[in-house]
């Protein structure tokens, strides 16, 4: 390949990787021409490209550190590139299925977030839910406690010493918040008279405390 082809393909490739995510290694010996580029096709529509360069030409365009950090045989032999620019468990799957299918494809592994992936843990990538269901049930296991923890808050609010000497007890102690008790209740009954002339006083019973969830 003549040099200024070659500076042409690993800025190409320097482009590729800068924008992903991630890249699958794969070893296509064996696909036709036109199956490659069915399987290109394909990883399009899922949010990655399949690129065949030298094993040298992506070194380079890497860079050393990332080099450093792959397996030898992963960036050895016959290999395609799969970028993956997003939905990484879909592309990941989508390659997998192929290899499975075509028997001609073989996913050797990969490389996200600066570690790299064997072959086993690009399977188990690619049976993670989509981005957006991940996320939304990350957010739904912090929203509940923090429900919890806001009405607590609330219901202590009636007395703002025992708020923060209480909050700053169990946040050092690494336990659940108390809930509100009957002492509670009847001292800020007993502060406000105004109210206690206008109706008569409730009858308060006393709750055992519950812990959050």
């Amino acid at each position: 390949m003549p040099t200024a082809e070659k500076a042409r393909v690993i800025e190409q490739a320097k482009e590729w990787y800068s924008k992903s995510s991630g890249v699958v290694f794969t070893d296509y010996r064996g696909l036709k021409v036109k199956e490659l580029q069915q399987l290109r096709a394909d990883l399009r529509k899922k949010g990655g490209e399949l690129h065949v360069l030298k094993n040298t030409l992506f070194r380079i365009a890497t860079g050393e550190d990332v080099t450093a950090s792959l397996p030898t045989e992963l960036h050895n032999g016959t290999t395609a590139f799969a970028f993956v620019y997003e939905n990484e468990p879909d592309v990941a799957k989508a390659l997998l299925d192929y290899a499975r299918t075509s028997k001609k494809l073989v996913v050797k592994g990969g490389f996200f977030g600066g570690k790299s992936l064997t072959a086993k843990d690009v399977e188990t990538l690619s049976e993670l839910p989509p981005k957006d269901v991940l996320i939304a049930q990350v957010i739904g296991a912090i929203a509940a406690p923090l429900s919890n923890l806001v009405g607590t808050v609330e219901a202590l609010y009636a007395d703002p010493i025992r708020v923060i000497g209480a909050v700053a007890d169990k946040v050092a102690e690494g336990s659940p918040l108390p809930e509100p008790t009957a002492e509670t209740t009847a001292d800020t009954t007993e502060s406000t008279p105004a109210e206690a002339t206008e109706a008569p006083a409730e009858t308060t019973t006393e709750e055992t405390p519950t812990e959050n969830a």
